[in-house]
């Protein structure tokens, strides 16, 4: 679905010095996977997404999908139109030939239901991000991007959307790649969990997963969360 290799990705700051922020960086996703990226702060996990979505183009390399791939993206915030509904908000990113689909499954299945009418400004930060996760799962994407979707919910809400997340992307098949700083979000959702080394970004460990998602109980989930730790354990020390 997705093969990534970004040789190098170089900012230029204002004081004319160089950072860069990718280096060798190379990946492949498979179709109807979720995988998820950690790493250190300020690693370049943000920047990778930036270029897969063809929002920053000044890299060295070469990141290739389907020609017509539909790709979409839910961020750290919401970004709801303030003027509009939560209706009205999901159905602005359909194309023309989609605007007028049924949406009731997809509300149903996020809860969204009892506030398609409402305004952002009368949901709380949990639904405003099932809005959004709503929007993107509409336009029925080849790829989905997701960078810290549930960052700064408390872990109550959080914890609930994660569920939610699963049980929509198997209800809507789609290879999806996130970003977490939060290592047993990533055991939870991933099938794959890529750890990024420090700026500059390379993949230097993946932790594949074999038990299925639904199957993942808390003993489960908390061998992975240790598996990825000793990844980026191994990773810090490689680093040195």
């Amino acid at each position: 679905m997705l093969d990534l290799n970004i040789v190098s990705r170089v900012f230029t700051a204002a004081d004319g010095s160089r950072l860069e922020a990718v280096k060798n960086l190379q990946f492949q996703l498979k179709p109807h996977t979720f995988t998820c990226i950690v790493g250190p702060s300020g690693c370049g996990k943000t920047s990778t997404l930036r270029m897969i979505l063809g929002l920053d183009t000044g890299f060295e390399g070469h990141i290739n999908m389907g020609a017509e791939a539909t790709v979409s993206a839910v961020f750290q915030e919401p970004r709801l139109l303030p003027w509009r509904t939560v209706e009205q908000n999901v159905r602005l990113a359909l194309p023309k030939s989609k605007t007028n689909m049924l949406l009731d499954d997809l509300f149903e299945q996020l809860g969204l239901i009892p506030v398609r009418s409402f305004y952002p400004s009368e949901l709380s930060l949990g639904l405003a991000r099932r809005a959004a996760i709503a929007r993107a799962f509409a336009l029925a994407p080849e790829l989905l991007i997701l960078d810290e979707p549930f960052v700064s919910l408390d872990d109550y809400t959080a914890e609930r959307l994660r569920k939610i997340l699963l049980d929509v992307w198997q209800a809507h098949p789609t290879t999806a790649l996130m970003v977490t700083h939060n290592i047993r979000e990533a055991a939870e959702l991933a099938d794959t969990v890529l750890v990024f080394s420090e700026r500059p970004a390379s993949v230097l460990n993946t932790v594949t997963i074999d038990v299925p998602q639904k199957l993942r109980d808390d003993e489960t989930i908390d061998n992975i969360v240790r598996q990825v730790r000793a990844a980026m354990s191994v990773t810090r020390t490689a680093s040195v």
